[in-house]
């Protein structure tokens, strides 16, 4: 079952504290592309991971253009029977009447993880992983996809067959037959429309139908597709991401839905068989290759805990996290997952902090690198330590070069400050090429052109990036950019048709004898310090603006903070980050008409050269 840890309720249950009452074993099993903990035997774990790297075999020969290997660790936690099993899961599924899960899939920013429980019986001893790895495949399209399409196709893979030179894809499934021949299907206007927050998703008694009907109209489709040569899938799909309300898509893409409905009735209760599609492709895996670790007490509370931390389940996650700290005070995971959890409540600093302990420590995380980094370049107090930002998100980027944060936080860096702009760009593009929808990415992206002072290009980004938005605030967001990115390219190219005229001009003068009085300074232009030198470090100052004054892409202003007076420059202000304490602006802002007279927190670093402005780099205006 897909769960998205911001959908997760917080419900309190009994603590975890006595989780060792009885001495368990956990080891970790190490495929080529998983990583599976159990606290079963080391064959069970050995057959777990050989049934997931199988199932990866077969999506690749079935998908060969699909990304099969996210850029985030795949962790997978085989567990042995269902109290175990229950330490683990939602709280949203502990109440009494909850459906019973037999595994589900969990998906942060920066982590997947698997939970499974191997004690669950039925035809397909490994549906449970099949239909878990299908979901972590479909992830990156989780947001466009309706949730009955998304768990019917998770219904529909968990049933696969591998064997070693071929794969049943799409074989039916007996026991949801047997309930949809029983049960009243949902009206698909009803089915369609249903959410994360439906209980029809989580009760027993009605998840049992929506699911059954998810894989009976999936199978449907899938089969009516493959033998028809159609796409109405994908066309139904294209209409969900132009905004068209599911019940809508659903008739413009299927037809008639009373008529489907009815095709749906008389398929379930067909005699003559359902067809499945058989696959020819090559699965053998050689698990010698497989690295098996016990796990010490402490390696797998922590790991429990990390998992806890992720599900919402904050207090059992804190209460193990506090156990391993006093065992083992250096223990890397747990203070990784200490400054996630400070993370999540908002306590930057705190976070921070824990991280940084982490990164001291020799963590091999890219997440604990990534993290330090990230949350240093937002914090007032810390921006000082540049270095050792740059190394961490270097180290995030050697540790998992498929990270695509992490190579658009260092494009961002540098950019910045100005510095290794060539490699920033390159930055920025590996971070697109890894994850190319992102929208974030690309109106980066353009601010690094900015900084380049390569307005079009920026323009250009942005331009396609408009073509890929999938929500109104996305919209939103590259209109915003693109305004400002078109006035700055508008900028550059009125100061380039200048400079021709008066290239023109001064040829004609020289020709005629005459001299030429028009000055470079009369005319607009871009403004550049090739003087300044950052001695470093950055220096937070809230005061009064004043003086502020545009030059077309270059702002200059005066800071006023009890009597002492900042003055501070920058050479672009298009690809200033500014930001507001205390209220939600009522328009969009405009640097060079709305700065004057406000109260500010700036970011600023002196040069080297005490006669050169000092260089502004972030401004945050308080109510």
């Amino acid at each position: 079952m897909l769960r998205q840890i911001l959908l997760l309720s917080l419900l309190l249950v009994p603590s975890l504290a006595a989780a060792r009452d009885k001495t368990e074993t956990w080891l970790q099993v190490s495929s080529p592309h998983f990583v599976v903990v159990t606290n079963a035997s080391e064959k069970q774990g050995r057959r777990v991971a050989d049934q997931f790297e199988r199932m990866r075999s077969v999506f690749h020969a079935a998908f060969p253009k699909a990304q099969v290997d996210p850029g985030a660790p795949i962790i997978v936690l085989a567990i042995k029977d269902a109290k175990d099993f229950r330490a683990l899961e939602p709280e949203a599924y502990l109440a009494k009447g909850s459906l019973q899960l037999g595994g589900l899939f969990l998906r942060a920013a920066d982590k997947n993880y698997v939970l499974m429980r191997l004690d669950v019986e039925g035809e397909h001893p490994y549906a449970v992983v099949y239909h878990e790895y299908t979901h972590l495949l479909l992830s990156k399209s989780e947001e466009l996809m309706p949730l009955w399409l998304n768990e019917g196709l998770a219904e529909f893979y968990q049933n696969t067959e591998i064997r070693d030179k071929e794969a049943l894809l799409g074989e039916p499934s007996a026991d949801d037959i047997l309930w949809l021949r029983q049960n009243r299907l949902l009206p698909l206007a009803t089915l369609f429309t249903i959410d994360h927050n439906s209980p029809y998703y989580h009760e027993e008694n009605k998840g049992s139908i929506f699911y059954a009907e998810s894989w009976a109209l999936t199978h449907y489709l899938e089969m009516k597709e493959f033998a028809e040569k159609t796409h109405r899938l994908a066309d139904y799909l294209d209409l969900l991401s132009k905004q068209v309300d599911p019940v809508t898509a659903a008739a413009r893409a299927f037809g008639d839905l009373k008529q489907l409905q009815q095709e749906l009735d008389s398929y379930i209760h067909q005699t003559s068989g359902f067809r499945y599609v058989k696959m020819t492709t090559t699965t053998e895996v050689d698990d010698s290759a497989f690295k098996i670790q016990p796990l010490t007490p402490a390696q797998s509370d922590a790991l429990r805990a990390d998992f806890l931390a992720y599900n919402q389940r904050t207090a059992d996650a804190e209460s193990l996290l506090d156990r391993v700290l006093q065992e083992d005070p250096n223990n890397v995971s747990a203070h990784e997952t200490k400054g996630f959890l400070e993370f999540q409540k908002g306590n930057l600093e705190e976070a921070r902090k824990w991280y940084a302990k982490a990164v001291q420590l020799d963590s091999q995380s890219y997440l604990a690198h990534y993290y330090f980094a990230g949350i240093s370049m937002n914090s007032a107090g810390n921006a000082s330590d540049d270095e050792q930002v740059e190394n961490s998100l270097r180290a995030a980027i050697r540790l998992n070069p498929l990270f695509a944060p992490a190579f658009d936080r260092l494009a961002m860096f540098l950019a910045m400050r100005h510095k290794n702009l060539d490699e920033a760009r390159m930055m920025g593009l590996n971070a697109i090429s890894l994850e190319p929808a992102n929208i974030g990415y690309r109106i980066n992206m353009a601010n690094v052109f900015l900084t380049m002072e390569k307005g079009q290009s920026a323009v250009d980004v942005l331009r396609y990036a408009a073509k890929l938005v999938k929500t109104p605030q996305e919209n939103q967001m590259v209109e915003n950019a693109l305004a400002q990115a078109q006035a700055y390219a508008d900028s550059q190219a009125r100061f380039d048709e200048r400079n021709r005229e008066m290239s023109v001009e001064e040829k004609a003068g020289s020709a005629a004898g005459t001299v030429q009085t028009t000055s470079q300074a009369n005319m607009p232009h871009l403004a550049r310090r090739p003087d300044f030198v950052a001695r470093g470090p950055h220096r937070f100052l809230v005061g009064i603006l004043k003086g502020v004054h545009c030059n077309n892409p270059a702002l200059d202003l005066t800071v006023n903070s009890s009597g002492k007076l900042v003055a501070l420059h920058v050479d672009n202000y298009f690809t200033l980050p500014f930001t507001t304490l205390g209220f939600q602006p009522d328009k969009d802002l405009n640097p060079c008409a709305d700065l004057e007279n406000r109260t500010a927190k700036v970011e600023y670093v002196e040069s080297a050269n005490p006669s050169v402005t000092a260089r502004l780099i972030s401004v945050e205006l308080h109510k």
